[in-house]
């Protein structure tokens, strides 16, 4: 009986032990999630707030975490059989400067991705050079500006001094032309000749063609061609992409959005979208461009065509060719009922009388 009643008793004092001992530290669990549920609670608005200026809360986290992880390094290191203090020392120090750099880098991902979101066209310019689509952007506001002369024939780039000094004329615009057509291009070079090209195809089904995304650039409001013909227009929108990339849904919800914004501005206009690309749309994306009634061109190749532009002047009906490369090509309109016209070769332009122009002298100045 006593053996049983001091069984009794050790075993109600283990019970007391192990409530003692859980009890506690229950109560702090159910604390903690308590307070983790408030903190997220709290934090969500806090993330959307945050959104546009790419979630500094989240990036600060994000470079905490990897910074204790750091910090745990080091503590490995001086407690090891053999300590590496001088090693620990030298891992908590680029651990600091990496949560510094860790968390503006978070930040600025963050940034992108939220505008890449508000504006798709941005993912068109990853992989390009810097300088080059500054060099871009300035050449683009250079060319709506009157200027008293063009500084140089812009047909040099493509020449060697001796070319251009030597060749006769027809010879060497067209030497320059061929090889415009085969240098290597950046990104945004191709796209600008797939708008050139689509637009070509509008032009020669009668429409009048308006160059947006070229003339406009980051202007362009998701309209990369505005063609009209007969009180109707289409809003083009041109991607020129790799095999390998995919049009998704915001591309469309871009071009459906600047239709319905292009209508509110021109309200007696019959309007309607086109979407050309090289490559194909996502399922999701051809369902919604179907159920918005956007007619879509997908697998559409870049193909060399006829580009010199032969346009008669207003003014003095001086009759000039514009090559691509040219400043004023992509502003000047073909009309075919005033005999403006497209050819293919330089040979072809001078035989109909057109002569090669390459200065703009402003509004209401023959170019020279």
């Amino acid at each position: 009986m006593a053996r049983f009643e001091v069984l009794v008793c050790g075993v109600v004092l283990l019970i007391l032990l192990v409530l003692w001992y859980l009890v506690p530290r229950l109560l702090l669990l159910r604390r903690l999630r308590q307070v983790n549920a408030k903190e997220a609670e709290q934090a969500i608005p806090q993330l959307a707030k945050e959104k546009s200026q790419g979630f500094p809360w989240l990036a600060k986290a994000y470079a905490d975490y990897f910074y204790l992880q750091d910090l745990k390094v080091a503590e490995s290191l001086e407690h090891k059989p053999r300590p590496a203090r001088r090693a620990a020392w030298t891992v908590r120090e680029i651990a600091a400067k990496r949560r510094t750099a860790e968390e503006a880098y978070q930040v600025l991902k963050g940034k992108l991705e939220y505008y890449e979101k508000l504006f798709p066209w941005l993912i068109e310019f990853e992989g390009e050079d810097l300088d080059d689509l500054i060099r871009q952007t300035i050449e683009r506001k250079e060319a709506g500006k009157a200027v008293d002369e063009e500084p140089d024939d812009p047909a040099r780039r493509y020449l060697a001094q001796a070319e251009y000094e030597k060749l006769p004329t027809d010879e060497k615009y067209q030497l320059a032309l061929n090889r415009y057509w085969q240098k290597p291009k950046f990104k945004w070079e191709v796209g600008r000749d797939y708008e050139r090209y689509v637009g070509y195809l509008y032009e020669k089904r009668g429409y009048q063609v308006h160059y947006q995304g070229i003339v406009e650039g980051f202007d362009d409001l998701g309209r990369d061609l505005i063609c009209t013909r007969s009180g109707t227009t289409e809003i083009v929108q041109c991607k020129c992409w790799s095999k390998h990339k995919q049009i998704h849904e915001k591309h469309v919800f871009q071009l459906h959005g600047s239709v319905i914004a292009y209508g509110i501005d021109h309200p007696t206009v019959k309007v309607s979208a086109r979407f050309f690309t090289s490559t194909l749309l996502s399922e999701r994306a051809r369902q919604f461009a179907q159920a918005l009634r956007m007619e879509v061109t997908e697998d559409f190749a870049l193909k060399q065509y006829p580009c010199i532009k032969c346009n008669v002047s207003r003014r003095g009906k001086t009759k000039i060719y514009h090559l691509p490369f040219d400043q004023q090509y992509d502003r000047t309109i073909i009309e075919q009922e005033r005999n403006e016209c497209y050819v293919e070769t330089v040979a072809k332009a001078e035989q109909l009388g057109f002569r090669r122009a390459f200065r703009w002298r402003g509004e209401g100045k023959d170019e020279e």
